[in-house]
């Protein structure tokens, strides 16, 4: 049985982060448990998100990510405890104002699309917020040109490939100009030029908007694109860390059921025959370039 996250174990944030002003999501002593099941999703659950950080979140299947995404989207209401986003606590009254500050990508991308064409998907949104047409359709263009697929305006959904179909699910959600943007297992169903497509996507928006961005993922080499990491273990948060931090108890996330990123593992085994390496490399350009500079050395 794995013991829920110490604060002495690792550092837990980023001290230039860990500002009261800086907090846009409050999670305090939250618990879950669905109807007619005896035990809870989530348990006493407590940690804060900060304004403009990647933050993941990351465990295997029924650690309670995805139950927790949807209460920090308000799908969802904990039984227990209190979730706060920019001030406003969850509750009834004001649930729909914090789905607009908080939008999800989800899982699969054919599940999210209700309009004909692209640029009717990514208005729908406005329409139902009751934007004005001039300043729906400036949204929509503007919204599908940071994504990169002004080009596709008129493309049914259905043509496009599955990175593309994130990336406008994306676009729908930034024409609404939300606060935090999360990807439930976004990337999960896509190719490698897809999920590369969507990464980089987000990393841009993150960078010219300030977005605050949560990855809810069991993908560990997604998850080494954050500059902070959750872990999650049957419905309690059981480390928190950098990812460098994190990638240190490789073995211990082994037995969680996470997959550790090749570069993490391909460090280890080379260290483990001899090799001088000093750090956690979490891309493969990290560890090439290691590896370069320990040959020019020689």
């Amino acid at each position: 049985m794995f013991e829920p996250c110490k604060e002495s174990r690792l550092q837990r944030r980023n001290p230039a982060l860990a500002d009261s002003a800086n907090v846009i999501i409050d999670i305090d002593q939250v618990s879950f448990r669905y109807p007619e099941q005896e035990t809870y999703a989530l348990t006493n659950i407590s940690f804060q998100v900060y304004k403009g950080e990647w933050l993941a979140i990351v465990g295997h299947n029924g650690s309670g990510k995805s139950t927790l995404a949807r209460l920090l989207n308000g799908l969802q209401f904990p039984g227990k405890g209190a979730i706060t986003v920019s001030g406003l606590k969850l509750s009834d009254e004001n649930v729909w104002e914090i789905r607009r500050r908080v939008g999800m990508v989800f899982q699969n991308p054919d599940n999210q699309f209700v309009g004909t064409t692209v640029q009717d998907d990514v208005a729908f949104g406005l329409e139902n917020h009751g934007v004005p047409r001039e300043e729906m359709v400036k949204r929509v263009h503007d919204a599908l040109k940071r994504v990169r697929m002004s080009d596709f305006l008129d493309r049914e959904p259905h043509h496009l490939s599955g990175g593309q179909k994130q990336r406008v699910a994306i676009a729908g959600i930034i024409a609404l100009k939300p606060e935090v943007i999360i990807l439930d297992e976004a990337t999960s169903m896509l190719d490698p030029v897809g999920r590369k497509e969507v990464l980089e996507t987000i990393r841009q928006l993150k960078q010219e908007a300030g977005l605050t961005v949560i990855s809810i993922t069991h993908d560990l080499e997604e998850a080494a694109q954050a500059e902070r990491m959750i872990v999650m273990n049957r419905g309690e948060v059981y480390q928190e860390g950098t990812p460098r931090d994190i990638f240190q108890m490789d073995e211990t996330l082994t037995a969680l059921g996470l997959d550790i990123p090749f570069p993490v593992k391909m460090a280890k085994a080379l260290k483990a025959r001899g090799l001088d390496l000093p750090e956690i490399y979490l891309t493969d350009e990290e560890l090439v370039d290691a590896l370069w500079t320990l040959h020019l050395n020689k």
